[in-house]
């Protein structure tokens, strides 16, 4: 089972359960919060036995030790005495590879893959000790040149390494490959890179988690997806960094031919966050689906940039992105769709649909066009609205709460998206969005948030 499972990520075990049978693989954490508190201690009694502690963090009178505990089959908090404001000391790294092994680290520079996948050839670990990585950091990028702007050229220079995976040729993995990004505390400026390639025909789903503690942090991230021919790539990248973090991120991915490529992307967290996300088809028969939920409350920005390329006959891409702003939070969404010269018979299709939940949130949608070739066929369509007035009237003539029926509507106005999403992503975006929904419903009602 090619699987990473990270400890004391509050919110992230129970979502990830359904994809993880044990937590040998690899078990990561860098400075990350359990609930409140940072870990502490890592055990690792048994094979189907292992314990993240953390004591509280900044919480006056705080009088409990949070857990996170594996049971074999899900993870649970547990809470037990503690002396009141007990600092945890955190750990950067904790690596679990055997069942009565289990070590802490200054820095995590490689990752462990189970035997099965180790023994189809799947090669995972730091861009500088991967083989062939010299040759494909860079590639995919290269391939639109007009992308490059300030902000990649900065990544770029200060990138000192990054992670690197490759599925090898007819390589099937039947479980996600799950890469977290755990960026620590504040006043740093963080440049993580992630490179992905399948060769012909391989196949592999990767969970990417980009996750912080609170204070101020610029984090620039790069992704790089290249499905070769015949591949089918599902990428999952959830955003979850504190809420004084700017996120200035990038994601490239390519197609072969007849290759099938899935990228979602959630955006939940972060003070300013801009992603700009670039596909390019360079097969013929080749399809992207590009995805994306975003929830901002509070004074949030969420901007997408993004570009739907074709360069091939015959391929397909279609893209869907809705979000949701509260509070006094906005949104920016800018798509193209670019149809270059011998795209003949290639079909786009692009959507972006914005809810606006209170009366100083506010969104922008931009949907674009760029038709080089004949005989394509192309549309996009965009929608920004409050919640619908009828829809919550039902709702409320049958004895459910204003609040409650609100809830439901948001959780309705993203479902057909999430329906097409990684199950173990599925239930950890839903979970964030209903809490980001309660307490933007409880601070415009004057209560704790």
């Amino acid at each position: 089972m090619a699987v990473a499972v990270v400890l004391g990520i509050g919110g992230l075990s129970e979502g990830m359960a359904s994809a993880t049978a044990s937590p040998w693989n690899v078990v990561k954490s860098a400075n990350v919060e359990i609930a409140n508190g940072s870990i502490d201690s890592v055990s690792c009694p048994g094979p189907d036995a292992c314990e993240a502690v953390g004591s509280s963090v900044g919480v006056p009178g705080a009088d409990v030790a949070l857990a996170e505990v594996w049971n074999g089959t899900t993870w649970k908090t547990q809470k037990t005495p503690t002396p009141a404001g007990a600092i945890a000391s955190s750990l950067e790294a904790v690596s679990c590879t055997t069942a009565a092994s289990c070590e802490a680290s200054s820095a995590l520079q490689s990752a462990v893959l189970s035997a099965g996948a180790a023994g189809k050839g799947v090669t995972l670990g730091p861009i500088s000790k991967h083989p062939g990585a010299a040759g494909l950091l860079g590639s995919v990028t290269a391939q639109f040149p007009g992308e490059t702007d300030a902000y990649g050229a900065l990544a770029n220079a200060f990138m000192a390494d990054g992670v690197a995976l490759t599925v090898p040729k007819n390589a099937e993995l039947t479980e996600p490959i799950v890469i977290i990004h755990n960026l620590g505390g504040a006043d740093a400026a963080v440049f993580p890179r992630t490179l992905i390639r399948l060769e012909d025909n391989a196949e592999a789903t990767v969970i990417e988690l980009l996750v912080s503690g609170e204070g101020r942090l610029l984090v620039m991230p790069t992704t790089e997806l290249a499905a070769a021919d015949g591949a089918r790539l599902t990428h999952n990248l959830v955003q979850q960094l504190g809420r004084e973090a700017w996120q200035l991120g990038r994601l490239f991915a390519a197609a072969g031919r007849d290759a099938t490529l899935h990228s979602f992307q959630a955006s939940l967290g972060a003070d300013m966050a801009r992603s700009r996300t670039a596909s390019i088809i360079t097969g013929q028969g080749g399809t992207a689906q590009l995805l994306a939920a975003y929830f901002g409350d509070g004074n949030q920005m969420h901007d997408f940039r993004i570009l739907q390329e074709h360069a091939a006959p015959r391929t397909t891409s279609d893209l869907v992105f809705k979000g949701a702003v509260a509070g006094t939070s906005r949104s920016v969404y800018t798509g193209l769709i670019r149809m270059r010269h011998g795209s003949k018979g290639a079909n786009a299709f692009q959507t972006n649909r914005n809810l606006v939940l209170s009366d100083g949130a506010h969104a922008d949608s931009v949907p674009n066009l760029d038709i080089q070739e004949n005989d394509v066929r192309c549309s996009h369509a965009s929608a920004i609205g409050p919640v619908d007035a009828e829809q919550r009237f039902y709702l409320e003539s049958r004895g459910i709460g204003r609040e409650v029926a609100e809830r439901l509507i948001l959780l309705g106005f993203y479902a057909e998206l999430l329906e097409r999403v990684t199950p173990a992503v599925r239930s950890l975006v839903i979970q964030s969005i209903v809490g980001r929904a309660e307490a933007a419903t409880s601070a415009a009602a004057g209560g704790p948030t």
